[in-house]
């Protein structure tokens, strides 16, 4: 691959930093470092501002590297979606077994022990869902994709924006408050199955109490 080589040498004569790039690329700098060292590549928007930035062709900054970046790119969004897919399909099997262990416990009066199984499955499940919901994160960084909708605009192969007001805001977040943050949504998750069991176990406690 030579386009990351073509970035280096093009922001280099420009005396440009990897900071000043990424500013006017709307992209961080871990994204500039990816793309010079050819560990993820410009979406077709991205290409069109580094031609724009540096006063050459698109052609002239990928040259025969078409055919490979767009075989990177499908397999990372085969990869998203699929894994997309495995994770909200967990997620819900884990509300759905919280939903359980509540009826367990509170409509057949199981001890703890009994019911162990249970939470153990929706353990299980829970990490399962959280190990897709990685692999997505790491998809989006490599790619640097922030909003929704500039997942969807990756997700369908059309342009992505990041020069909106909610992409620089999301951007500005720190990576550990990201992490609390998705966090906090799965116990919540998790809270709503559980509570959700509950009325579904008082409900059938009355009909059939």
């Amino acid at each position: 691959m030579e386009i990351g080589n073509h970035i280096r040498a093009h922001r280099t004569e420009a005396g440009m930093s990897q900071d000043d790039l990424a500013a006017r690329v709307y992209v961080s700098r871990q994204t500039i470092s990816s793309w010079e060292n050819d560990k993820t590549y410009p979406d077709v928007q991205s290409l069109l501002l580094l031609s724009e930035i540096f006063g050459v062709t698109v052609d002239s900054l990928i040259k025969e590297d078409v055919a490979t970046m767009t075989k990177v790119i499908d397999s990372d969004v085969r990869t998203m979606k699929r894994l997309a897919y495995v994770m909200l399909a967990f997620m819900a099997l884990t509300v759905i077994a919280g939903g359980w262990f509540t009826f367990q416990v509170a409509v057949w009066d199981w001890p703890l022990d009994h019911a162990l199984p249970t939470i153990v499955v929706a353990v299980l499940l829970w990490g399962i869902s959280m190990f897709a919901a990685v692999w997505i994160d790491r998809i989006k960084k490599r790619h640097d994709l922030i909003t929704y909708k500039e997942i969807l605009a990756y997700w369908r192969g059309e342009s992505i924006d990041r020069d909106t007001e909610r992409g620089r805001r999301e951007r500005a977040i720190p990576s550990w408050m990201k992490a609390v943050r998705t966090v906090g949504w799965t116990l919540i998750a998790l809270a709503i199955g559980a509570f959700v069991g509950f009325l579904v176990s008082g409900a059938i406690d009355r009909l059939f109490g």
